[in-house]
């Protein structure tokens, strides 16, 4: 079963396999934005949506916070191109 968690302290949203670190999404901060600079998948669980769930828990938590967000990972950057849901988080 992979768990998505969102871990605060290291700046990231990461995946498991049980307790296999298998993919992360990170970001730095910056006053009020994070910039999303890197979404990684272990290639033996591509194509499963893991990296979008990655971005998704990013996202979800920067909006629990009140934070724009700047995407610079090109996966990101897609994430935010696909959904409209997003696009309030961009930072201007």
């Amino acid at each position: 079963m992979i768990n998505i968690v969102y871990e605060e302290n290291n700046d990231r949203a990461a995946a498991y396999d049980g307790k296999k670190l298998i993919g992360q999404c990170t970001y730095s901060k910056s006053d009020n934005i994070w910039i999303i600079d890197h979404t990684l998948v272990d290639p033996e669980y591509g194509g499963q949506g893991i990296a979008a769930k990655l971005v998704k828990e990013v996202v979800d938590n920067a909006r629990e916070k009140g934070v724009k967000i700047v995407p610079l990972c090109s996966y990101a950057v897609k994430q935010f191109e696909k959904k409209e849901e997003y696009r309030d988080l961009l930072k201007k």
